[in-house]
């Protein structure tokens, strides 16, 4: 299978959760910029062409559970994907049944800007691919009920020249990446701060009907001390 080189990059809580009070920490706020440095910024240390999330972090960080703003009575789109504007780097948003509220074809992290990338499956309806093409946004279909990640990934590299694209969760979508074999790497921006939530998501999580809870093994690679106590760590997957 054709397909990019996947590196799973990741902030997280010494107890590994990536959303919770301790997001609210002055730690955390270092270990932020430290996360961003490292993929984008203006010397990164890797030289992606996009970055991936699911639809709950992109809701969480980029849409804000906005409506989209559909129009039920539109003409029919033409079948298969549809590819607006190519650029240097994207945002992929997997969205099986197209329910984000994006205003715009061009998201903004930081000092960083980015084309959109919807992911499909069949279950979008035609109101939702018309909204994507009004508003100058690509999506490629992958899969009927169920999201094909292989088919998604290959589309990715061969459709919008995606060699090497950053996966950054939820822990679900982490997760069955991961456990699909489709994750290289692992790269994690531990901030030295904890909390106790019980009901925060963490950096890897099960759930039944995306992925199986085989246990995964990791290589460890480099250790690297950031400022204020914050630690960089890559490992390879071993399976």
């Amino acid at each position: 299978m054709k397909r990019p080189y996947i590196f799973c990059h990741m902030l997280t809580s010494l107890n590994g959760k990536i959303m919770g009070p301790y997001m609210d920490r002055p730690e955390t706020e270092a270990a932020s910029e430290v996360f961003y440095r490292i993929a984008f910024g203006q010397a990164p240390y890797y030289k992606h062409q996009g970055w991936l999330s699911g639809r709950v972090t992109t809701d969480d960080n980029f849409t804000f559970y906005e409506k989209p703003a559909i129009n039920e009575a539109a003409d029919p789109v033409p079948e298969g994907d549809y590819i607006a504007d190519l650029a240097d780097i994207y945002y992929v948003s997997i969205d099986p049944s197209g329910k984000l509220g994006w205003q715009s074809s061009d998201l903004v992290y930081g000092d960083t800007r980015a084309k959109v990338i919807e992911v499909l499956t069949e279950r979008a309806d035609n109101a939702y691919k018309d909204l994507l093409r009004r508003l100058g946004i690509s999506y490629i279909i992958a899969g009927e009920d169920q999201l094909d990640y292989g088919l998604a990934l290959e589309k990715l590299k061969d459709l919008f020249g995606i060699e090497t694209l950053m996966l950054g969760g939820g822990g679900i979508l982490n997760w069955s990446f991961i456990q699909a074999g489709m994750c290289d790497e692992l790269s994690l921006v531990l901030a030295p701060v904890a909390d106790g939530s019980r009901d925060t998501p963490s950096l890897f999580q099960a759930k039944e009907g995306l992925s199986a809870n085989k246990a995964i093994g990791f290589q460890l690679e480099q250790v690297e001390e950031k400022e204020a106590g914050i630690l960089w760590l890559r490992y390879k997957l071993q399976g």
